[in-house]
C-alpha cells in the first residue's frame, strides 16, 4: 500500500489534492487508538470529507486533528475492493471484522452425512463434519425453494428429528404419499435408506446429470420397445428434473466440486484480474495482461492454458473459505457487479473459448456488470 505521512495541515491538504479520484481502500492511522478502515469509489473526495479543515462545527466525522498516517491502495473493481477491505479488516480488527464488513453468510442446502439417517437442511455455516454443501444461493428463500423441489425427486426423509426407528412411530404425510422410505417406522433399514442417499448425493455432485442420464436411457429403451405410454411418463420425469435444476442459482454447486474464475477490471492498463476458485477455495488474484510480444499480440487462449497448467491451488481454513465464498457470492449476485464469473466442472476441462470471450467483454466494458 502507498503511504502519506502527515506532518502538518498544509502538507496533508497538498497530499490529498494531489490524489486522483479513483476507487481505493484506505486506512487512516491516528496518533493513538485504532485505525479507521474504509473503501471508496472516489478517494480524494472521501479523504477531503474526513480530513478537511472546517470553519463551522459539524456532526460529520472529522479526523483531521488525529490522523498521523494515511495508507491507501487503488483498486480496479468492486470485487478487488471488497477482498482487499476484507483482508485488511481481518488483519487490523480480528475480533470484529465481520461486523465491520456487515458480512452475512449465504445459505446452502446441506446434506448431513454423519447422521444415521441423513437428511437435508438449510445452513449458512460450513463445518468439518461429513456433509455435502450445495450452494451458495442468492437468498434463503431461493435455497428453500430448490430444496423443496429437488426432494420431490427422491424418497429422503424431510423430518428434522433424530430418528429412533420403531414400528410404533406415527410417521408423516410424506410417508403416506410414498415420498419417503419411512425409516422412522422401520419400513427400510439403514442400508436401503443409505442407497437412496447415495442417489441424492450423486444428483447434487453431478449437477443433476446422474438422474437425467438414467431417465434418458430408460426413456429411450422403452421407446425402442414401443412402450410409448411408459416412455412418455419417463419424458415427463425428465422435464420435471430439468425444471428443478432451473431453480438452482448460478453459483450453486457441491462446494467441494465448485470451480470457476471471477473476472474483473484491473487498475493496470490493458489487463484484467482473475480470481480462480478451486474446490470452493478462492485463490489470490492474478493479473492477466494483453501484452504485445515482438509486435504481435499473445494468444489469450494460450495464456490461459499456461496459467491453468502452472496453477497450484491453496486450501483455506474452513472459516476463511466460508467468508471468501460469502464475499464472492455477494459480488456475483449483486446489481453492482463489474465483471463476470464463469464456472466449470474441472480445471482439466476448463472452457477456454468461453473464458476468452468473458475476459474480452470485461476488458472492453470495465465498468459494466457482466
Amino acid at each position: 500500500m502507498m503511504e502519506i505521512a502527515v506532518a502538518d495541515g498544509a502538507q496533508l491538504d497538498a497530499a490529498i489534492e494531489a490524489l486522483p479520484n479513483n476507487p481505493a481502500v484506505f486506512v487512516l492511522w491516528p496518533n493513538e487508538g485504532q485505525p479507521y478502515l474504509s473503501k471508496t469509489g472516489l478517494l480524494r473526495r472521501r479523504l477531503l470529507r474526513l480530513l478537511k479543515e472546517r470553519e463551522k462545527p459539524s456532526r460529520l466525522l472529522n479526523l483531521r486533528h488525529t490522523v498521523a498516517r494515511i495508507e491507501y491502495q487503488f483498486t480496479g473493481s468492486t470485487l478487488e475492493s471488497v477482498l482487499l477491505h476484507y483482508e485488511l479488516a481481518r488483519r487490523h480488527f480480528p475480533q470484529t471484522y465481520l461486523d465491520l464488513l456487515k458480512l452475512r453468510m449465504p445459505p446452502y442446502v446441506k446434506i448431513l452425512l454423519n447422521n444415521a439417517f441423513p437428511r437435508s437442511q438449510i445452513a449458512t455455516q460450513l463445518s468439518r463434519t461429513p456433509s455435502l454443501y450445495f450452494g451458495p444461493f442468492r437468498s434463503r428463500a431461493s435455497a428453500e425453494r430448490f430444496e423443496g423441489q429437488f426432494l420431490d425427486l427422491f424418497q429422503m426423509r424431510r423430518c428434522q428429528e433424530d430418528l429412533l426407528p420403531s414400528p410404533e412411530h406415527p410417521g408423516c404425510i410424506y410417508g403416506e404419499m410414498g415420498m419417503c422410505l419411512r425409516p422412522c417406522q422401520q419400513v427400510v433399514g439403514p442400508a436401503e435408506y443409505g442407497h437412496e442417499i447415495e442417489r441424492v448425493v450423486e444428483f447434487l455432485r453431478t449437477d443433476g446429470h446422474s438422474l437425467l442420464d438414467s431417465i434418458s436411457r430408460s426413456r429411450d429403451r422403452l421407446s425402442e420397445e414401443m412402450q410409448f405410454e411408459d416412455a412418455a411418463r419417463q419424458h415427463k420425469r425428465f422435464e420435471k428434473v430439468q425444471e428443478v435444476l432451473k431453480l438452482r442459482d448460478e453459483m450453486a454447486y457441491d462446494v467441494d466440486r465448485f470451480h470457476g474464475v471471477a473476472i474483473a477490471p484491473s487498475v493496470a492498463p490493458d489487463s484484467v484480474n482473475l480470481w480462480l476458485v478451486h474446490a470452493g477455495h478462492l485463490q489470490p488474484a492474478q493479473r492477466f495482461s494483453f501484452e504485445v510480444a515482438e509486435g504481435k499480440p499473445v494468444s489469450l487462449d494460450r495464456k490461459l492454458r499456461e496459467m491453468f497448467s502452472a496453477f497450484e491451488p491453496r486450501a483455506l481454513a474452513v472459516r476463511e473459505r466460508q467468508e471468501c465464498l460469502a464475499l464472492l457470492a455477494r459480488w456475483n449476485y449483486s446489481t453492482w457487479r463489474d465483471g463476470e464469473f464463469v464456472s466449470f466442472e474441472s480445471f482439466a476441462d476448463a472452457p477456454y473459448r468461453k473464458l476468452v470471450n468473458a475476459v474480452s467483454r470485461v476488458a472492453r466494458h470495465p465498468g459494466a456488470p457482466g
